[in-house]
């Protein structure tokens, strides 16, 4: 991801925080994450986050997808510490288009079919003051509505450099270009 593309993302999520009424600190805006998953498309596949803490027993974000933007199919992964990640979403602002494991058709889905790797289909659709909690091991993705999402997530450890990938091509950490 080129740096310049970088910049514009962690920019546009900051208009989106001061839409959901969300107050950030300068140093909060300096650490804003951006990530394009690699498939350098960050418009249809991207997250911007900013992660307020993250320690043995607890993790806090706030998310931004900007209209349309989907995060990929993914799960979280376990190790010998624990079973991986639970974490629960809370939309903020928007509408946030949840799928997970359990039934559901690709042709039911509300949100547009990313140009990424998705197999699950179970819909959950989350307005602002809804949320949802999503269990170690499984398989997710979401998509923001035409206007954009701003989501809380509360969780247990993060470790996103473990996530797993329905997507091979998928690479979490960015890699910033000049």
């Amino acid at each position: 991801m080129k740096k310049s593309q970088y910049i514009a993302q962690t920019q546009a999520a900051l208009e989106y925080y001061e839409k959901a009424h969300i107050i950030l600190t300068d140093e909060e805006k300096a650490r804003l994450e951006a990530a394009d998953f690699g498939l350098g498309d960050w418009r249809k596949v991207g997250l911007q986050l900013l992660v307020y803490i993250n320690t043995e027993r607890v993790c806090a974000k706030e998310m931004v997808l900007l209209p349309g933007q989907t995060c990929p199919e993914h799960w979280h992964v376990g190790d010998e510490t624990g079973p991986g990640k639970e974490e629960t979403f809370r939309c903020r602002y928007g509408k946030v288009y949840l799928y997970v494991d359990g039934p559901g058709k690709k042709e039911d889905a509300q949100a547009v079919i990313p140009p990424s790797d998705v197999t699950v289909f179970h819909q959950i659709v989350l307005n602002p003051g809804e949320q949802h909690t999503i269990m170690p091991g499984t398989k997710h993705w979401f998509q923001s509505g035409p206007e954009g999402a701003v989501i809380s997530e509360f969780s247990t450890k993060s470790t996103d450099e473990t996530d797993a990938f329905t997507d091979k091509r998928i690479v979490r950490i960015p890699v910033i270009e000049d």
